[in-house]
């Protein structure tokens, strides 16, 4: 369940803003969102695992207050991201 250290620099290299960002709001709404997928698939599997259902829901709480903190201090952030992670906003 855990990404692999070549995935998360994939995920980080896609989606940094300058040269040597690991950690602007736009990488860790994509990290996020990467984790909550592959969480999400293995709920699918293992309905009973409510432990990683708990995780899930407060990792897309934490998505959803960096959105509404992108939103509202950069509007064009905000649309450009949930577009490239094709979020239904």
């Amino acid at each position: 369940m855990t990404m692999s250290a070549e995935k998360r620099r994939q995920v980080i290299s896609e989606y940094r803003l300058g040269e040597k960002d690991a950690g602007s709001t736009e990488v860790q709404v994509a990290l996020l969102t990467h984790r909550i997928n592959e969480l999400n698939e293995h709920l699918k599997v293992h309905r009973k695992d409510h432990a990683s259902r708990r995780g899930l829901l407060m990792m897309v709480g934490r998505r959803s207050a960096l959105l509404k903190y992108l939103s509202r201090n950069d509007e064009q952030r905000y649309r450009q991201l949930i577009q490239r992670l094709g979020l239904r906003r």
